[in-house]
């Protein structure tokens, strides 16, 4: 829905707002510099709104990253700091970092939280919807229109076509258990046994997409596993990527036929070169594309990225003036410094780090994707404008959950620094570690 939004030069001293601008929620995107201390709100690579803000100090960082706004609140108070004010809250993380109004001296000085001038966090609560994008820098970093042949292209929609009949790609929905609690499950038919696979949740309501890619790990394996186990007879139970009771034992059960030990990994190597020659599978994907949309998991499926030696970086791009009939969309792009340690490229066969200050960095990395024809008209027909990409070395993180987007911090920390947000408010999921990801737990 488009909605006018007029601002007045005059609205409040230090905070430069640009002229009367007409934008669509959807498509706006909040940059924020912490190490100028400002934020920019952008439509495409058009300037809605700057203003300074005060970002969290030493000790309690905001952490850097892409995030999307997941609640907003008129008024807020804090239960940490003794009931102390939010007005115009957007929360940017259940586990507690917002924008909110407050004080704002010419350094960082809030709990983690990023402070806007009064007067112009009203403008800006009035301005956004929930699932705008936020993005948090060190460095500034300014959006830029990206041709690329590569980044998706909106397509006239074909109801009367089968979706992908690739028993690959897994498409998933929320669905509510008996117990009123959200569990993973597969959605639509069977695409092994009608060829076709066409969940009832993707029928394009003109909410935009999220898509994130990065390399595949341990969740992604295991949803293979389950995949072609059951494909070839043994029942895996669901394909969620959790290594269940019902999976242990299809897996069991496979290594007893093949006379392989039963003690050793789970997943060992000679265990996953026999199940993807049993497969008739040669080459193993290296990458994963995942689609959520209005903070929920869509569907997923393997992608491959090419030189998987030298890491991908972190690129973000959102998609404006989709126009279906015309089959055209305006998309641009940034690039964000990513930080990973010695460890987490080791674990992630990276010898090479990206060069985020390359010019070209985002195209480049587009150009490492093979994203397979059919999955890519999928996404073509269910875009919308707002539509996002992030391509990342780093899979799903502790802050990606439900009722979020996906959530890409581009520095190590395990934790987030403790914020001023209220962080018992509802709905909120249970935290989970990083270590929790990589054992298979997750929302697809």
């Amino acid at each position: 829905m488009l909605r006018g939004i007029v601002f007045s030069l005059g609205l409040l001293s230090g905070t430069i707002l640009s002229q009367s601008a007409f934008a669509e929620a959807a498509t706006l995107e909040i940059v924020v510099s912490k190490n100028q201390q400002s934020m920019t709100v952008y439509d495409g690579d058009k300037v809605v709104m700057k203003t300074r803000v005060s970002s969290g100090k030493a000790g309690h960082e905001t952490p850097s990253g892409i995030f999307s706004v997941l609640e907003k609140a008129k008024y807020h108070e804090s239960n940490i700091y003794s009931n102390a004010p939010m007005p115009f809250m957007q929360r940017l993380t259940w586990s507690g970092i917002a924008l909110h109004e407050g004080h704002v001296p010419n350094y960082p000085a809030s709990h983690g939280c990023v402070r806007i001038p009064s007067g112009t966090a009203k403008a800006l609560y009035d301005m956004t919807d929930r699932g705008v994008h936020v993005v948090i820098s060190d460095e500034p970093v300014v959006p830029v229109r990206i041709d690329d042949v590569n980044l998706f292209t909106p397509l006239k929609p074909m109801p009367s076509s089968p979706l992908l009949p690739d028993a690959d790609l897994r498409p998933t929905a929320m669905k509510k258990a008996a117990d009123g609690s959200y569990k993973v499950a597969s959605a639509g038919t069977d695409p092994v046994t009608t060829g076709s696979v066409q969940p009832a949740a993707e029928q394009n309501d003109g909410a935009p997409l999220r898509i994130l890619i990065h390399r595949r790990g341990p969740r992604e394996t295991m949803l293979d596993v389950q995949g072609m186990l059951t494909d070839l007879g043994f029942d895996a139970g669901e394909v969620d990527g959790i290594a269940g009771p019902t999976t242990r034992e299809a897996i069991a059960a496979y290594k007893r036929w093949k006379n392989m030990p039963a003690n050793g990994p789970l997943l060992g190597k000679d265990f996953l070169a026999a199940l993807y020659h049993s497969a008739g599978k040669t080459d193993v994907p290296n990458g994963q594309l995942l689609v959520r949309r209005d903070f929920e998991p869509l569907f997923e499926a393997p992608v491959e990225i090419k030189d998987p030696e030298q890491a991908l970086g972190t690129h973000f791009f959102t998609a404006d003036h989709v126009d279906r009939n015309a089959e055209t969309a305006e998309w641009h792009g940034l690039t964000l410094k990513n930080e990973m340690t010695d460890d987490e490229m080791k674990q992630l066969g990276i010898d090479k780090p990206a060069d985020d200050s390359a010019p070209n960095a985002a195209a480049a990395a587009l150009d490492r994707i093979d994203i397979p024809k059919d999955l890519r008209d999928r996404i073509g027909e269910l875009m919308a404008n707002g539509t996002s990409l992030t391509i990342t070395d780093q899979g799903l993180g502790p802050e990606t959950g439900k009722g979020t987007d996906f959530v890409t911090l581009t520095h190590s920390q395990t934790n987030l620094a403790v914020a001023e947000a209220d962080d018992n408010s509802q709905p909120k999921p249970a935290r989970r570690s990083k270590s929790s990801y990589a054992s298979g737990v997750g929302l697809y």
